[in-house]
């Protein structure tokens, strides 16, 4: 590893201690009203499925007019899996059989219209998952990148790029920490893919378009729990996370989740030091109609000589350094503080009904001094950019899910509005370029600014969003529930401000549209669902360039169109899955006539194949394969037709694997093997990457030690520490990370 750096993280500020006592003031404060409300309530349940009603006579509806011709509506009680139980899990606890599917709640996978599959708690702790990223290494329809300029995690699904922006948690919009997100508060990561306009609403930065995340947060079980877990890297990071879950009442109404984790140290790149704080606070209150939770999360991460993103502006792709090399400044860093805090309230006003209201806001305080290198046909260079930003985001949604039937159809109803406000303030400064080498790199004093722009000791706002909609859908079931049949249509305005770093408004965008879906379930047997859905992503237009006639406008929305049609299999034991899908997104291009227009078209035609589980007893798998054929259609001037989108592979595949040794009671060993097809650089396709593979190899061991539960941890990925670059998506090189050895020892008090 490289020498000490002189820009090291320091000791954690003021201002860390006064976020966490917020949060501990703000418990107290959010859930008075639960002590108070079961002081005087008599009927609190200790039910953990508290509110499934499975009553199946209660409010049946018998009495009908015998003068009336129309069919007998009847209200039924069915059971329902509510947004605060947890699906259960395939055997071996890494996938759940269900996932929060945004407006039509938790809901079981076989049962809906949709491609999804969700990640769990369990695989994040065995595989020792440490970012979003880590956990997405299994999926065969995903793959990850770092942002443009900076450390952020952006996400590739079916082609499309997902920006952290977009990520939503506990089923909101704008509340998730914008760039980086730990894994140590999450019970679940949800992994939708296709076009979800309907389900969630339009993103903020419009980029859910092949698909979406959502992160739901640790809530405490039934179980008490006392967790510690103590975690090291070969290249000398170390870390440690406390996980306590606890139930009171006299009937263990009221639940605390708490998870207090801490990393620090050296990655396996040369010189990249990374440190990380995540503090989590869930509280819950559940009676028998009414249910409480509040859910608070401070992270703060810093990164110093991170290894940056490549630009290419020549007519080759440099080959990638030594995997461990970094080719960064030692100045360089960016530094991420996320406050935020979510309410929701459920209550079941009648058998089958439920309705719900969930807030949230977030505070973020990011700054960063960034340089990434461009190499060119004359040689590598780089300047300084420095960001300070902050954000202030607030998000809510409320809504009612019922069952009713009318005579031999059933129906399940939703109806929904949210609203999301985001208020981003920044400012910017800029060196002059220097030179530079991704094999040889010479460290220059940190360069001084040349351009500026907005307050840089206070940033003020750059850009104000406002998105509302609502949405209505019903879901009919005919034979029993064999067949369902959902239509809904969400309608959706979009008001966006620009301004200028003097404070001058430039944009006053205010539009909307409305996103209809359409989906069928056929359920041959009770194992085996066919599915099939016609729905679509929405996008803020994107904004004309200054060199067009109409520069500075915001076309319309963008309607991006998905057809999708696929076979689910789910024995709870594994399952799987087959879809094929068609997404046509708009492109924006300036025409002849100097317009900036949306004429064009992108395609991506594809199918996807999954397994999880536990097919045989002691092997566990999560594999499967993606194939796309992606094409640019109607480009301006008809020049690159045909041609495939910058960094969309044409096949994706993954092999993840784990075998409990019969011999050795308590011992398990991993594999995984993951395969991404070639990217080209430029929508001329005269610029691509190869295709890389990455081998991962690991081991754990549960035992009972000094009388207490116990498990052993280490994994190595990327064996071979073979150099690759593993992403283009943006119109950059991404490198992909170098070996790296994991260790860690879990115990349960």
């Amino acid at each position: 590893m490289s020498a000490s750096h002189s820009n090291r993280p320091q000791a954690a500020p003021a201002s860390a201690v006064a976020h966490r006592a917020a949060i501990l003031a703000a418990i107290a404060v959010a859930f008075s009203f639960p002590v108070l409300a079961s002081a005087q309530s008599s009927d609190a349940t200790a039910n953990p499925n508290a509110g499934t009603n499975t009553s199946t006579n209660a409010g049946t509806n018998t009495s009908t007019s015998t003068d009336s011709k129309l069919p007998a509506i009847k209200v039924q009680a069915t059971s329902e899996t509510l947004p605060g139980d947890l699906a259960p899990t395939f055997r071996g606890g890494q996938v759940a059989r269900g996932a929060d599917f945004g407006v039509l709640g938790q809901q079981k996978n076989i049962d809906v219209p949709f491609s999804m599959t969700t990640y769990t708690s369990k695989l994040i702790e065995d595989q020792q998952a440490r970012t979003l990223a880590d956990v997405l290494d299994n999926d065969p329809a995903v793959r990850t990148a770092y942002g443009f300029g900076n450390f952020s995690q952006v996400f590739v699904i079916r082609g499309f790029q997902l920006d952290g922006d977009d990520v939503s948690l506990n089923g909101l919009y704008g509340i998730t920490p914008r760039q980086l997100v730990a894994t140590d508060a999450l019970e679940r990561v949800d992994v939708f893919k296709g076009a979800n306009a309907f389900l969630s609403g339009a993103s903020p930065a419009g980029s859910a378009i092949g698909g979406g995340l959502n992160l739901q947060l640790k809530r405490a079980d039934d179980k008490p729990l006392t967790r510690v877990t103590m975690d090291a890297t070969g290249s000398g990071e170390i870390g440690e996370h406390i996980d306590i879950g606890r139930r009171f009442g006299s009937e263990d109404q009221f639940g605390i989740r708490v998870n207090q984790a801490n990393h620090d140290g050296e990655t396996s790149v040369d010189g990249e030091h990374r440190r990380d704080n995540t503090t989590a606070v869930s509280l819950d209150w559940r009676g028998e109609k009414l249910r409480l939770y509040g859910d608070f999360l401070y992270q703060r991460q810093r990164v110093d000589d991170g290894r940056p993103t490549v630009n290419v502006d020549g007519d080759f792709v440099p080959a990638p350094p030594a995997a461990t090399y970094n080719y960064a400044q030692t100045w360089s860093f960016s530094s991420l503080e996320d406050t935020l805090g979510i309410l929701r309230a459920e209550y079941d006003f009648a058998p089958g009904w439920t309705a719900y209201v969930t807030g949230g806001s977030r505070h973020t305080n990011e700054h960063g001094d960034y340089s990434s290198p461009t190499v060119a046909d004359t040689g590598t260079t780089a300047y300084r950019l420095g960001v300070p930003h902050k954000e202030d985001a607030t998000s809510a949604e409320t809504g009612v899910r019922g069952h009713f039937t009318t005579g031999p159809v059933t129906h399940f109803v939703t109806a929904g509005a949210s609203i999301v406000r985001i208020n981003s303030q920044s400012a910017y400064t800029f060196s002059g370029t220097f030179d530079t080498s991704l094999y040889d790199t010479p460290q220059v004093a940190y360069p001084a600014t040349t351009l500026a722009g907005g307050d840089l000791g206070d940033p003020q706002t750059v850009a104000l969003t406002l998105m509302r909609s609502v949405s209505v859908s019903d879901t009919l079931g005919f034979l029993n529930d064999r067949v369902l049949f959902t239509v809904g249509a969400r309608h959706q305005s979009i008001h966006s401000n620009s301004f200028d770093y003097t404070g001058a408004q430039t944009e006053a965008y205010n539009d909307s549209i409305t996103t209809p879906l359409f989906g069928l379930v056929i359920k041959p047997w009770n194992n085996v669902s066919i599915f099939a859905n016609r729905s679509e992503a929405l996008a803020i237009g994107e904004q004309a360039p200054s060199t067009a006639l109409n520069s500075g406008a915001l076309l319309a929305p963008e309607r991006s169109k998905q057809y999708e049609v696929g076979v689910k299999y789910d024995n709870q034991n594994y399952g799987a899955s087959l879809a094929a899908f068609q997404i046509e997104k708009p492109s924006a291009y300036t025409n002849a006539a100097d317009l900036f227009v949306a004429d064009g078209n992108e395609r991506h035609r594809g199918v996807e194949a999954s397994i999880y589980g536990e097919p045989y007893k002691g092997v566990r798998l999560i594999a499967g394969a993606t194939y796309i054929n992606a094409t640019l259609l109607d480009t301006a001037g008809g020049t690159t037709d045909g041609n495939r989108p910058i960094g969309v592979p044409s096949f994706l595949f993954n092999l993840g694997a784990e075998y409990d040794v019969p011999q050795v009671n308590g011992l398990t060993l991993t594999a995984r093997w993951i395969h991404t097809g070639p990217q080209y650089l430029n929508t001329t396709n005269t610029l691509s990457i190869p295709s890389w593979d990455r081998f991962d190899l690991g081991t754990r061991y549960s035992t009972v030690l000094f009388g207490k539960p116990t498990t052993f941890r280490a994994s190595v990925l990327n064996v071979a520490n073979k150099s690759y670059w593993s992403s283009t998506i943006g119109g950059y090189l991404t490198q992909g990370a170098p070996r790296t050895l994991l260790l860690s020892m879990t115990t349960d008090f």
